[in-house]
């Protein structure tokens, strides 16, 4: 297989880039409070190959947990989403190898202050703590300045690449300027398209830069896994990228599947091996959901996910974007550009048809009223254009 010329960059036990081996990773999808679960599943997921295992750390109680299991399972190299509290990193790197941000959620949190000095701090905490990065752009929390800086730049069906390839950009250069090379890039949406476009645009003109490949929010299988592989083949031959996370809605039980499912992979790319996808592959019903993690605030979620699925089958043949999500950090924003959008709260599901929203219903009534919604949409796809 082709391999970039990007720079390693290690991460504990791991090099990322250089030529080295691909690094296959996941994320324990376990309450992070819950430890003697998330001890299991870092092992389950660490023994079954994954290089780096992902911790979501919301509060100083993750971050008490998160140095149990990192006591626990010292042979796992641990990787921490910071999400909404970028100053958590000063409290979790001693107990990580690498650390991801998300520029989009940076630009948020203390908006009076310049992003140059909170990126300063995360890079500073790593530099101390012997830490690698990651930053993580996705196109569906791309931050407003830089969506609107760039909105009408992309090709139809491309929407929001160029801005996300533009915040990976911004944040490389700051990094650079702070002297902090140590650091990876990942570009991912839920549309394989927008990931092979905007890994292509990057690596063009970063091509030093170690590349995080990943299909978010990819769904079950076997469309999950498809939907990666397409990204995936394109993207490994052409020697771009150098680690890489399957992101699959699983049983809390079956996480492993992911790290099955990204070895599979790397090994038919290596091997030749290539599977044919339809050209009207992607057209039909379309059920985005993102893997379970441990920011999921009510397991039912995964459940709920599967009968969506199931509910919706009648629907196949049409043009149609259902988006399950399950918690606040990706619900809100990464169900706007679907049909319809369900994003799950501890107790209740937010229902959206659009970016409108449509109610918060309990979860064992959600599903009647989604059909509804989904039958309404075919009706109006079955009647004639007027003329």
């Amino acid at each position: 297989m082709k391999r970039a010329n990007s720079r390693p960059v290690r991460a504990g036990s791991v090099t990322i880039g250089g030529g080295h081996p691909i690094v296959i990773q996941s994320m324990c999808a376990t309450r992070t409070q819950d430890i003697d679960a998330t001890v299991a599943q870092a092992r389950m997921l660490h023994e079954a190959g994954a290089g780096l295992v992902r911790i979501a750390v919301d509060s100083t109680k993750d971050v008490e947990a998160l140095a149990e299991v990192r006591a626990r399972v010292p042979e796992a190299n641990l990787v921490v989403d910071l999400q909404e509290n970028y100053r958590l990193v000063t409290q979790v790197a001693p107990h990580v190898n690498k650390v991801r941000y998300n520029p989009g959620h940076l630009y948020h949190h203390e908006k009076q202050k310049p992003v140059r000095d909170k990126v300063a701090l995360i890079a500073e905490t790593a530099v101390r703590h012997d830490l690698a990065l990651r930053v993580g752009v996705n196109c569906g929390s791309v931050d407003p300045e830089m969506d609107a800086k760039f909105a009408g730049a992309d090709e139809p069906g491309l929407e929001g690449v160029r801005a996300m390839v533009e915040s990976a950009l911004e944040h490389c250069g700051i990094l650079d300027s702070l002297g902090f090379t140590r650091y990876v890039v990942s570009l991912k949406d839920s549309d394989p398209k927008k990931v092979v476009a905007g890994n292509r645009l990057f690596a063009a003109q970063r091509p030093d830069v170690p590349l995080h490949l990943g299909v978010t929010e990819a769904g079950m299988l076997p469309d999950g896994a498809i939907k990666t592989r397409i990204a995936f083949e394109q993207l490994l031959t052409e020697g771009i990228g150098d680690t890489i996370r399957v992101s699959l809605t699983l049983p809390f039980a079956e996480k492993w599947r992911e790290v099955e499912v990204g070895r599979q992979l790397i090994d038919d790319i290596e091997a030749g091996r290539f599977r044919s996808v339809p050209k009207n592959f992607g057209e039909g019903l379309n059920i985005i959901s993102c893997p379970s993690c441990s920011r999921v605030e009510n397991e039912a979620f995964v459940d709920l996910a599967f009968n969506v699925k199931e509910m919706a089958a009648y629907a196949k043949d049409y043009n149609v974007t259902i988006a399950v999500m399950g918690c606040r950090v990706n619900g809100p924003g990464e169900t706007d550009d679907a049909d319809l959008g369900l994003w799950c709260a501890p107790n209740f599901v937010n229902l959206k048809r659009g970016e409108e929203e449509l109610g918060a219903f309990q979860y064992d009534t959600v599903l009647d009223r989604l059909k509804a919604e989904l039958d309404a949409i075919i009706e109006t796809k079955r009647k004639p254009a007027a003329v």
